[in-house]
């Protein structure tokens, strides 16, 4: 396969990108003043490293998501640094990758589910937030060489946002999928002009399809600057069409039979009250089968990151590459009876991999370090040597951690926000439901609705493993987990937990929820250095709920 051609505007082949009659004195000066110093903490004295983030789509962490990818976690895991407390700020595709690509919570880049109406792909997140991600600030002002492969954005390649014509300032080489995951039968923007594929599995499975175009850019690409590579991957998300050599595997898999499978979901928020208990016997074994195709299409991940560390063995450039593996958000099947999706608030719905390798991280590693998906921007560009201060970014660079700083201030909490969706009308399958449901299955069981609205305080220190949601719909509905005694999140403590602390997390998620760069960095609940300022509730940078916690609202 020959490389494929640089994105409009982008570099020749062979020239230093972006300045290509610069002399070598010139282009350091100009990196310089843009604030990338050339190297960084971890690689200081050598080039610059390079950077590869690997994306799965819906892949969890609570269930088992890993177990099928043996070499994922011998090649990457093994080799560097497992984080245990990986969380997502929103469990929705287009709302989470949007945190990834600006580093931003939800409430800062506006993107609140996965239509074009919701912000996903649309001409507002081209305009306002492209311009900002943490690979146009790597191509524009660090002098790497980017290339992207895979699904993008939900709504990528649609007509009213510009069609497969559009290709998002950041990128030197655009390989994006249009629209939502599919293994075949569909089209790919090659930096601005379409590709059909049908399905041919030697020429259109899509999983090889980026696997081998990651290997050709491995090959082709100019060797004067670092790059930085994202794969995104179709897998393990729906309709779950795994290589036909792996359809076969797993025979004898089912999903977790854990202490919150198949339970009515007591003392919860309405829809998950809802869900039939038990589930019916069609919807156990349709999620059985689910589960077991989901670890099927990983297996061709797992594949995929084999060849692209040994071609980056091969290369020489292993050693100066840092390796990110983890997904856009967590998944369920059967726990509170739902039978399977995403978009709760849950464990299993907001916790996600996310393994490291790279130089300086010391193999065999585990963090317990509280970590968010809006930390992978500003610690790549840490990594690139470019100042998290000069971005307008809510998260944290993860270098320190993965080289061992001693003496590490980290935080003791992460927010999690969504919108839930729903249409105004009453489902013709179910007309016992009401308006405003949404992701409903054949025994009337919804995954979402419009007031499924909420927002959380994930909180992990020394003292506490703690969840503080509340739900923004008429019932003003509150939610608490202790983690520690209830890992299964079965019992919520709203109604007993000690009033004075239910306020300080009241507090502490409208702080969180109007927070924008430093401030969504400010000592949590269970830090020593937090101090209540009752000033901070009337300064708000976006739009929130205002109101206070009263004991009346449980």
């Amino acid at each position: 396969m020959r490389l494929l051609p640089p994105a409009p505007g982008g570099p020749r082949q062979g020239s230093p990108r972006h300045l290509p009659s610069c002399s070598p004195a010139l282009l350091l000066l100009l990196l310089l003043l843009a604030g990338c110093l050339g190297v960084s903490r971890a690689a200081a004295g050598s080039r610059r490293p390079n950077v590869v983030l690997l994306l799965a789509d819906d892949q969890d962490e609570v269930l088992g998501g890993m177990t099928p990818l043996k070499k994922t976690k011998a090649l990457i895991g093994e080799m560097g640094m497992t984080f245990s407390s990986a969380y997502v700020p929103s469990a929705l595709c287009c709302p989470s990758r949007a945190s990834i690509l600006t580093g931003k919570y939800p409430h800062n880049h506006h993107v609140v589910n996965n239509t074009l109406e919701g912000n996903c792909s649309s001409k507002s997140w081209q305009k306002i937030q492209e311009p900002n991600t943490f690979p146009a600030i790597l191509r524009s002002m660090c002098g790497y060489q980017t290339f992207f492969a895979g699904k993008y954005l939900n709504e990528y390649g649609a007509p009213d946002a510009g069609g497969l014509a559009h290709v998002p300032l950041g990128w030197s080489y655009w390989y994006a999928l249009e629209k939502n995951s599919k293994y075949y039968n569909y089209t790919l923007s090659i930096n601005g002009k379409a590709r059909k594929h049908g399905e041919n599995y030697s020429v259109d499975y899509l999983t090889d399809v980026l696997a081998n175009v990651s290997l050709d850019f491995l090959d082709y690409k100019s060797n004067s600057e670092p790059f930085f590579m994202m794969i995104s991957t179709p897998a393990p998300h729906s309709p779950w069409t795994a290589a036909p050599q792996y359809q076969n595997t797993f025979q004898n898999v089912f999903a977790p039979r854990n202490k919150n499978f198949n339970i009515h979901g007591t003392n919860k928020h309405w829809l998950i009250r809802q869900a039939k208990t038990p589930m019916t016997n069609s919807s156990i074994q349709f999620l059985d089968n689910a589960f077991r195709k989901r670890w099927q299409t990983l297996l061709s991940v797992d594949d995929l990151v084999e060849k692209l560390i040994k071609r980056l063995e091969f290369n020489g450039e292993l050693n100066n590459t840092y390796i990110f593996y983890t997904s856009d958000n967590g998944y369920h099947t059967g726990q509170f009876s739902l039978p399977i999706d995403k978009r709760q608030l849950y464990e299993f719905d907001i916790k996600v991999p996310l393994l490291v390798r790279g130089p300086g991280v010391k193999p065999n590693q585990t963090s317990k370090m509280l970590v968010a998906n809006i930390d992978l921007g500003p610690t790549i560009l840490d990594i690139a040597g470019y100042s998290l201060n000069k971005t307008q970014m809510d998260g944290m660079s993860l270098l320190p951690i993965l080289t061992g700083a001693s003496n590490l201030t980290w935080r003791s909490d992460v927010l999690v926000e969504y919108q839930g969706e729903g249409r105004n009308v009453t489902d013709p399958t179910c007309p016992s439901l009401s308006p405003g449901v949404s992701q409903c299955f054949p025994d009337c069981v919804c995954e979402d609705a419009y007031n499924n609205t909420y927002a959380c305080v994930r909180t992990m220190s020394e003292l506490w493993n703690l969840q503080y949601c509340e739900f923004d719909d008429q019932e003003v509905f509150v939610e608490v987990y202790n983690l520690t005694a209830d890992p299964h999140q079965i019992n919520n403590i709203a109604k007993s937990i000690d009033p004075e602390l239910l306020g300080k997390m009241n507090y502490r998620l409208m702080m969180l929820q109007s927070c924008s760069g430093p401030t969504c960095r400010t000592p949590g609940v269970f830090d020593p250095g937090y101090r209540f300022d009752p000033r901070l509730m009337f300064n708000h940078h976006g739009s929130v709920r205002t109101r206070r916690f009263s004991k009346h609202l449980l």
